[in-house]
């Protein structure tokens, strides 16, 4: 009876010392690093929700080009600020500084 309770007591012990060891560890095995991977692996997946929700804006924005010639002269012209021959452009406010 005394060995079985050796036997008992060992095993509790070891068992608590490895719980221990695992608990505190702040190798690249213990359980703080493992929670840090996983508030990375959350990071990332906000941040791919989002990057996914600027893909389908850009998305929508090439298909409303695509299917209107007067939207892309529109944006064209914005962008790289082009103007017709006969057109007189205003422009307001101050001038950038260079």
């Amino acid at each position: 009876m005394r060995k079985a309770f050796r036997k008992w007591a060992f095993g509790v012990i070891f068992t608590g010392v490895v719980i221990y060891a695992a608990v505190t560890l702040t190798g690249p095995h213990g359980v703080h690093a493992l929670m840090e991977k996983q508030r990375l692996i959350q990071e990332m997946q906000k941040r791919n929700a989002i990057d996914a929700q600027k893909i389908e804006r850009i998305k929508e924005h090439i298909k409303r080009l695509d299917g209107n010639p007067d939207e892309q002269e529109r944006e064209i012209r914005e962008r790289l600020k082009l103007v017709h021959p006969d057109e007189k452009v205003f422009i307001t406010g101050e001038p950038a500084k260079q």
